[in-house]
């Protein structure tokens, strides 16, 4: 990443917008045992769509890893891109043990430069909704170009599906699924704080910026609470 004095004073600050928990040392620690990343499921689902031995795979936001350490040994290179220093930290520590080529960089969706053969996969799980809309924009375009012609962006995130007349109704079912305290590593605070103060958007506000950014929805997934949104999109 670079240095806060080499960048443009009106790039958004992707660390300070990283969220409260992820720069958190103790929830780094514990992320493992509270978080279950599915990624047997996601490493197959992008076998099926076409990962080899020989991909090349960007990883935004792996967070500790789970993704990433799962799919090294299936492909040729892993590039796992983090603006915190402390699920970095975390990750570091298993890279010796894992299979397959891992390089970590400290960087985000704004800052990360690809480098070497251009990505078959970029994948990213609840990340992007650590930018606003603008920025997701920017960060889309910067994703389309890191991918080679029919590569695929595998993104999975908070993003409501639902109209605006149905917030307080879809808000408060998702906060009342945890307790006041915290039970399982989350509260119900956590649900509070995220839409407060992070950047989830509606599906029907993301989807033209996807498009717009050079990407076909080859397929979405929406949850039945309109909560979460998993897409598979291919560069054109």
């Amino acid at each position: 990443m670079q240095p806060p004095e080499a960048r443009p004073g009106w790039l958004l600050d992707e660390v300070a917008s990283a969220g409260r928990e992820n720069l958190d040392a103790g929830h780094a620690a514990r992320y493992d045992a509270i978080e279950d990343a599915a990624a047997g499921d996601e490493v197959a689902l992008c076998v099926g769509l076409g990962l080899t031995s020989d991909s090349t795979v960007v990883e935004i936001g792996p967070g500790t890893g789970q993704f990433t350490l799962a799919v090294a040994p299936l492909c040729a290179r892993v590039v796992a891109a983090d603006v915190s220093p402390v699920m970095l930290d975390v990750l570091r520590a298993k890279v010796d043990r894992a299979q397959g080529r891992v390089d970590l960089v400290q960087a985000g969706f704004l800052t990360y430069e690809h480098e070497g053969r251009p990505a078959d996969f970029v994948y990213s799980r609840y990340a992007l909704h650590h930018l606003p809309d603008f920025w997701k924009a920017i960060a889309l375009a910067r994703i389309h170009q890191m991918l080679r012609p029919g590569g695929v962006f595998r993104l999975w995130d908070i993003t409501y599906s639902f109209d605006p007349a149905e917030i307080e109704e879809r808000i408060e079912s998702w906060c009342s699924t945890l307790e006041a305290t915290v039970v399982d590593g989350w509260s119900r605070g956590d649900i509070e704080e995220h839409v407060r103060d992070e950047h989830s958007t509606f599906t029907w506000l993301l989807e033209p910026i996807i498009q717009r950014s050079g990407f076909s929805i080859e397929d979405a997934e929406y949850s039945a609470d309109g909560i979460f949104a998993k897409y598979v999109l291919r560069r054109l």
